[in-house]
This record gives structure tokens, sequence and C-alpha cells, in this order.
């Protein structure tokens, strides 16, 4: 009898044990063979991870106490379920790696993009792209025939083909916050990537990046974390560098936005590079940018809540954030040194944040809405001068603080510079409307005896006299109310006043 109920109670527990087994809620990397050890190279383990978590629908979590080593291979991990990295340690080698351009985790939908192949023009602000689509989406349009994006300076080159992306719902409405911002006689592709439903979540992590001892030259370095997909949340991840030299090739960052939508960073700690020296296309010494998060290609990204681990004012260090072809970017509650739109972004909104020794850098179209925030570079805005200075719109600075940390010779609202000798493949503007509310001008560390009244606008180095420069659109309007200049300054308009001598210019209040 107590045989028979042993083997009873064996069978119950074989059975409870296998249902427990079927109904597991996530997969770890121990599973796969995962040492942690911090020694032993885990990437093999944590690339099979990811694969099992895709295939069965499950998340992944990382163990707390261990520390997974990422060495030389170049295989990636593909993300398409929610992980939980909680308060493991990664360190990635980048001195011993073989392919220094395959990212060690990239996220991917499930969704295949959809080729268009019955528009063949666009015009700018068109709000029906003129076909249906099977689900709201992401939509890339480029014309390789034209070229756009010249650039001029130390890094010119032949410009990029004209391309953008932007948000079109199934009955193919443009969403105005993505508008179309070229004219397209022309298309050579346009292809739409369903936008993901369901929310794919990020979290956690410690990550450090044993940095590269590679020449300093442009062979940028992208082992870390790429986001192919749209609807993402990164959550509370924290990335490290150390290792770093008075030699090393540049990073397109750690955290890598592209071809996505409807992402959202928050609580984030990252960390800038050093900023290293090399020869650029036009033959002379140029430094390189080198980042820790990216974006191209998106549209609705939110970074908020971050802070980065050096000085926002070392300037042996590079700037944190960079984008290309991005439309309605926002920072919230941010203290960096950077944010810099490369080639051009549609609407940016900068709120509560802290920008150091780089400041806001852009070129772009529509609302630059920058609130609440605190500036510590000699210009409050600067317009990329490689790309012609150029603003499709209106630049609105509201309730922030301008306050430089070095002993500077002059302070500018909105600088750049257009010789009108470069074409860039467009017409260039300068912002439209420029309103300013509530601004103080703190520049009471200032003693340099060559520092003059600030500007609204810095000169531009553009002879508003001479013929047969290309056209740059001059500014309507600015606005001003209640500006306070701690020395007891004036804010005026301009040293160049040709440039801006059909500019009104209005001013309400303090002053």
């Amino acid at each position: 009898m107590r045989r028979y109920l042993f083997a009873i109670l064996l069978l119950v527990v074989c059975i409870t044990m296998q249902a427990v087994s079927n109904h597991r809620t996530y997969i770890t990397y121990e599973e796969f063979g995962a040492v942690g050890d911090g020694v032993h190279d885990d990437q093999t383990a944590i690339i099979a991870a990811h694969k099992a978590a895709n295939e069965s629908g499950l998340p992944v979590r990382a163990a707390d106490d261990k520390t997974y080593y990422i060495g030389k291979g170049s295989e990636v991990a593909v993300i398409q379920t929610d992980v939980d990295f909680g308060k493991a340690h990664f360190i990635i080698d980048d001195v011993v790696t073989d392919d220094y351009r395959a990212p060690i985790f990239c996220v991917e939908s499930t969704l295949k993009p959809i080729d268009i192949t019955d528009v063949h023009q666009l015009r700018k602000e068109q709000k029906r792209l003129g076909v249906s689509l099977p689900a709201r989406s992401l939509v890339f349009v480029e014309n390789k025939k034209k070229k756009v994006y010249i650039r001029y300076g130390l890094n010119q080159n032949s410009g990029t083909p004209q391309k953008e992306v932007f948000i079109a719902d199934k009955k193919g409405r443009v969403d105005s916050r993505s508008p179309i911002t070229w004219d397209y006689d022309e298309i050579t592709r346009i292809t739409a990537y369903p936008i993901d439903k369901k929310t794919l979540t990020i979290r956690g992590g410690y990550f450090t990046t044993v940095a590269n001892q590679a020449e300093s030259k442009y062979n940028y370095r992208g082992r870390g974390i790429v986001v192919n997909r749209s609807n993402v949340r990164v959550e509370n991840l924290t990335h490290y560098v150390k290792g770093e030299m008075d030699h090393g090739a540049p990073y397109s960052g750690f955290l890598d936005f592209d071809f996505c939508a409807d992402v959202v960073v928050t609580g984030c700690l990252l960390t800038p590079h050093k900023t290293y020296s090399t020869i650029g296309s036009a033959g002379k010494p140029v430094s390189m940018g080198s980042y820790d998060i990216t974006a191209g290609y998106c549209v609705n990204l939110l970074i908020e809540h971050g802070r980065q681990t050096i000085d926002i004012d070392d300037r042996a260090y590079w700037g944190l954030f960079a984008s290309n072809f991005c439309k309605n970017l926002h920072m919230d509650d941010m203290i960096i040194s950077r944010f810099d739109a490369h080639m051009g972004v549609a609407n940016v909104t900068l709120t509560r944040c802290t920008f150091g020794h780089m400041g806001v850098q852009a070129v772009g179209f529509g609302t630059m809405l920058i609130k609440d925030c605190e500036m510590h570079r000699s210009t409050f805005v600067w317009l990329r001068e490689d790309y012609g200075s150029t603003w499709d719109g209106d630049v609105i600075i509201k309730d922030c603080t301008f306050r430089p940390v070095r002993d500077e010779r002059s302070l500018t609202l909105i600088s750049g510079s257009n010789s009108g000798t470069h074409d860039f493949g467009y017409v260039c503007h300068l912002p439209r409307l420029v309103r300013v509310e509530n601004l103080t001008i703190d520049d009471s560390g200032i003693s340099n005896s060559a520092y003059s009244d600030p500007t609204v606008f810095g000169d531009f180095r553009r002879d508003a006299t001479a013929s047969d420069l290309l056209p740059y659109s001059p500014t309507e309007e600015v606005i001003l109310k209640n500006i306070r200049v701690v020395s007891g300054k004036q804010l005026k308009l301009s040293p160049n006043s040709g440039l801006f001598m059909n500019t009104r210019m209005t001013t309400k209040g303090k002053n």
C-alpha cells in the first residue's frame, strides 16, 4: 500500500513539475550556458537565449549577480521580446573584437516592411499618401537622383540622396507631427514599416565598454544596442566607458535608433567619448564626432530623465546625442553636453534640460521649442554651418537661462554661417519667426574687455551687399518679451545690419 501511495505521489510531483515547466514565465542566459563570471565569453549563450525567447514569445531576464563578458564574436542577439537586464553587468570588450560594426543586440520587429509601388511623386506638406496601408506605418521615401545636404567644410562631401521618413495611418493620411518636408518629383524607393501595437520594453542593466585602441580614423564602432522596431521603451539602463587612450576610433552610439517610431528612452545614465582628431575630407585636421546615443530616420522619439557620467562642460569629451533625418524629437529633463541634429530634424522640443559645452546644434524644419532650459555655451542655438545654417520654420525660446561658463567675447542666441557661395542642394532659410520670452542672460562671469552687447543673431559671415549669392531667406520677425541681462547690457538684433535690415523686432516687458 505504501509503495502504491509513493508511486502516486511521485507521479503527481512529476506532472506538477512538467506543468510548471510548460508554464514558465521567462528565459535566462544561464539555461544556454552563460557563466556570468566576467571572464568567459557569454555572447553565444546570450544569442541562443534570445533566439529561444523569440520563438516562444517569452521575455528574457538576466541574473542580478552576474557579469557577462562579450568579446570577439560578430553575431548579433536579436531581441523581439521584453528584456529585463536588472542589476546584471555586461562587459563589452572592443579591444579584442573581430567585427567592430556589428551591434551586440538588435531589437527587431516581426512585421515585415512593404514596398509601395503606386506612389511616384510627393509634394511638401502633402496630407495624403494616395494609397492605403495594412497598418499605421513609418514610411521611408527616397529620390536617389537628387542630392541634398551637400556638406561644406572640413568634412565636405557630395551630399546624400533626398530622403525622409514620416508616419501615415491605414488610410494613407500623413501625421501632421511628421510632415513631408521636400518635393519629390521622382521617387526611386518608398517603403512602409508597420508600427507594432504592443510595446517592447528593455529595462535595467549596467554596461561597460572597454574602449577600442584603433587608429584615429573615421571607422565608427557600433557595439551596442540597435533598435529597428517601433513602440519601444528603454528604461534605467547605464552605460560606462573605460580604457580610453590618447587615440581611438569614434563611436556611432551605444543606443542607436534607426527606422523606428514612438520610442521612449527614460532614466538612462550614459557616457560621452573622448574627442579624437583625424584628417578630414578637405585634407586638414578635424575633430571626430563620437556619441553614446544616436537616432536616424526616427519619428516621435522621447528621451527623458537622463544624465551623463562626465561633466557636461568638460571639453575633452564629445557631445552625447546626435541625429539624422528625424522628426518630432523631444528631450525632457536631460543634463547632457550636446543635442545635435546633423542632416535635419522636423520639429524639435527641448524642455527642462541643461546643455553643456557643445550646446544645441541643428538644421531643419518646423518648430524648434526650447523651454525651461539652461545653456552653458556662448551660442544658445547653433545652426550648423556645414549644412547651410538653415531652419525653415520658427524658433521659440521660453523661460530659459543663458549662462556661459567661459569668459566669452560675445553671446548670441542664434548663430551660424552661410556665405552664399556653396550649394547645399536646397534653398537655405533663417527662422521665419524668433520668439524669446522670459530669458535670463547671466553674463556676470564674463570679464573679457572685448565683450559687448549680446545679440539675437550672429554675423553669419554673409555680405548682404554682395551680388550673385545663393538665396538665404531672411527672418521676418523677432519678438522679445521680458529679457533680463544680468550685466545691464542690451540684447540687440545682430552685428550684420544688412542681413537683417528687413527683420521686424518687437520688444515687450523688461529688456
